[in-house]
Order: structure tokens, then C-alpha cells, then sequence
């Protein structure tokens, strides 16, 4: 049960962040200059060739082949934790970051660089810019952490 919910909401997520990637790469490429939502989001067309928040941008003929490399090595350590856990809000979790894994090296392979739109500034704060598959791999961490603390009942 706890694979299918995982690969449900993987692919769940996948699909979401691909359309999105796609129909705002079209809008952002005729509004380069990026859109206005409200006084604190922004529609914004980056290309993070790094990993997050734009660590290891170094120009390299290898470095999108090697992080591609990383990640799916990572990937498939997660499948392996899908395919072992138990609980929906593990697979809930993993599903997430297996998802939005994908959904960035999809970009990275098609583009050599992740398609990040989302813009968000408050109070002289401003965040880097991500996109749906960051979202659901910071949210998914998050669950596992949560799932971390839960109390467990004791063995016998």
C-alpha cells in the first residue's frame, strides 16, 4: 500500500511540476523581464544551473552530467526507502521527493539547467526562486522529519 501511495503521488507531482515548467516557460519567455502577481510574488524566469538555492554554479563541460548522476543515485536510494516503509505519511513523503527529484532532471537533461519561476519577498527578505518540484521535495523533508518525531509505541 505504501509503494502505491508513494508512486501515485510521485507521479502526481511529476505531472504537476512538468505542465507548470511548460506553460510558464512559454509565458516567461515573452515576459523575460518577470510579472508581477502581488507586492510579494513575482513570476520570474531563472535557470538554476546549480542545486538548491544556486550552490555549485561553477561552469563546467560535466557538472549537469554529474549532478544528473548524483541525483539519480539519490533517487534511487528513495525508491529503495519506498519500496521498504511502511506508513502513508512515509509514502506520502517519499513520493514527494521523488517526484520533484524527477521533475528536475528532467530539466536538467532537456535544458542543462532547472526551470525555476516562483518569486516570493516580504519584510527585505527575499527567497531564491523555485518551482513546484523544489516545493514538493522541501514539504516532502518536512513530513519525513515530522514522521521522525511522531511518537512510537514501545517494542516488545
Amino acid at each position: 500500500m505504501t509503494l502505491r501511495l508513494g508512486l501515485i503521488v510521485a507521479a502526481l507531482i511529476l505531472v504537476t511540476d512538468q505542465v507548470s515548467k511548460y506553460l510558464l516557460l512559454n509565458l516567461m519567455q515573452q515576459n523575460p523581464q518577470g510579472i508581477v502577481i502581488t507586492p510579494f510574488f513575482n513570476l520570474v524566469l531563472v535557470w538554476n544551473t546549480g542545486v538548491s538555492f544556486g550552490l555549485f554554479q561553477e561552469d563546467s563541460a560535466t557538472r549537469s552530467w554529474t549532478l544528473i548522476g548524483v541525483a539519480a543515485a539519490v533517487l534511487l536510494w528513495l525508491l529503495v526507502w519506498l519500496w521498504r516503509a511502511q506508513g502513508r505519511l512515509i509514502g506520502t513523503a517519499l513520493g514527494m521527493i521523488i517526484g520533484g527529484a524527477i521533475g528536475n532532471i528532467i530539466d536538467r537533461y532537456r535544458f542543462g539547467a532547472v526551470f525555476d519561476f516562483l518569486d516570493f519577498h516580504a519584510f527585505g527578505w527575499h527567497w531564491p526562486a523555485f518551482n513546484v518540484a523544489d516545493s514538493a521535495i522541501v514539504v516532502g523533508v518536512g513530513l519525513l522529519l515530522l514522521d521522525g518525531f511522531r511518537p512510537r509505541p514501545p517494542s516488545a
